[in-house]
């Protein structure tokens, strides 16, 4: 990879491995130092080297520098296996985990871009084996025949007593609404990222043809919203994973001349919402149950009673007058060779002490041990710091949520 600078055509890279010294254009290697898709820092004793290390973004980016040279991919691969981590996100997905393991087909890619593609375009062909779905639409135009009603404010503004043409707005029952919408947004977006397999890119031109008479949404223009009905029940999956492609830590843009087009999911953020949204399912589980407990996510709290300085603790379980019972944190990072940061005991000490409680959880992606408890001097305090192993099968993952639900149960107050 370091015999020359027009030789690296691909890099591929792991998550929170060390870094690694390559040759790369000035211009590429200033590009990735002033984004956030991975660390590089240029090599101080071999100009036109760069030393590149991803963090806990894994996905794959093209970045093309000025003249028309072949794109530089970038392939940040995730540690954990692929099947895993499409079994978290499918707790972000939707109400009560939704998404299950195996809902989705990732087939025997092993690389997340081309398993990305494969389950987008099989849900995609899923939600449009009945035909695109209908409904209506709110359009204003001008017409030569009224339909619908006349916007009267706007045909004297811009028409100044002119009969013709007519503003006019009406409800169309159209196959243009914003669901169809969505899917092809996300079927596009996937046509342009690297690394699609062959096979893939077929399937996915093939659903794009289906919905070519649907408007495409221009690059910078909002994603239209919608919501889940009864009526649009075949195309949930579909949306949601269109969501995440069309939503997730996109990278479409560069300085200057320089052109970077990919698809990054920050890991940090998937495995917050897995934690946080298996707990506060377990706890609507047991609200059947008159447990009483209710679950927030990134509630906000305040430090002082002054209400200035405000904190947004990942998960606050509260009991059933009201009050808080349980605050935890998620953390998806590597620890120290010696055990966890320290900086995140801080944090939950102060979470603690705003919401007067007596313990505080902190919930790790890997760790040492499975589980550490600290007990903190003059506070009467404890601090939990547990680890799930995300190596493991599903149900043995939601064991260990289940454990720590339990322990947020009996979780004493001050």
């Amino acid at each position: 990879m370091t015999s020359g600078v027009d030789a690296v055509q691909s890099v591929e890279l792991v998550e929170h491995a060390p870094a690694i010294r390559l040759a790369l254009p000035d211009a590429v290697g200033r590009a990735l130092a002033a984004s956030d898709i991975v660390d590089a820092t240029p090599d101080p004793y071999m100009p036109g080297h760069w030393s590149l290390r991803a963090g806990s973004k894994v996905g794959a980016v093209a970045v093309t520098a000025p003249g028309g040279s072949e794109p530089i991919t970038i392939r940040v691969t995730p540690k954990v296996p692929i099947v895993r981590l499409f079994f978290l996100l499918g707790y972000s997905l939707g109400p009560h985990g939704s998404w299950r393991d195996g809902e989705v087909e990732v087939a025997e890619h092993r690389d997340l871009v081309p398993a990305l593609a494969h389950a987008v375009e099989r849900q995609v062909d899923r939600a449009l084996r009945q035909g695109l779905l209908q409904g209506y639409r709110a359009t204003e135009e001008s017409a030569l025949v009224v339909r619908g009603r006349i916007r009267e404010a706007e045909q004297i503004r811009r028409r100044y007593g002119a009969m013709l043409p007519i503003e006019v707005a009406y409800d169309e029952f159209t196959t243009d609404i914003a669901e169809n919408r969505i899917l092809r947004a996300a079927v596009e977006r996937l046509l342009r990222l690297p690394g699609i397999p062959r096979d893939v890119r077929r399937r996915l031109l093939h659903q794009r043809a289906r919905l070519t008479d649907v408007t495409a949404i221009v690059r910078g223009q909002p994603i239209p919203d919608w919501r889940p009905t009864r009526l649009n029940s075949r195309y949930h999956q579909a949306l949601r994973l269109s969501r995440v492609v069309l939503d997730g830590a996109s990278a479409e843009h560069g300085p200057g001349d320089l052109r970077i087009d990919g698809f990054l999911f920050d890991m940090n953020k998937l495995f917050e919402d897995f934690v946080t949204s298996a707990l506060r399912d377990t706890f609507q589980d047991r609200s059947r149950d008159s447990s009483g407990h209710t679950a927030r996510l990134q509630d906000s709290h305040h430090l002082d009673e002054a209400a200035t300085i405000r904190m947004k603790p990942d998960f606050v379980l509260y009991g059933p007058d009201g009050t808080p019972c349980a605050v935890v944190d998620a953390k998806y990072k590597a620890e120290r060779r010696s055990g966890y940061p320290y900086a995140d005991l801080y944090q939950m000490l102060a979470y603690c002490t705003a919401l007067d409680l007596r313990e505080g959880h902190l919930v790790y992606a890997k760790g040492n041990a499975p589980h550490a408890a600290h007990q903190v001097r003059h506070a009467g305090m404890v601090i939990h710091q547990h680890a799930l192993d995300l190596d493991q099968e599903p149900a043995g993952l939601l064991t260990d949520i289940e454990e720590v639900a339990q322990l947020l149960a009996n979780t004493p107050r001050v």
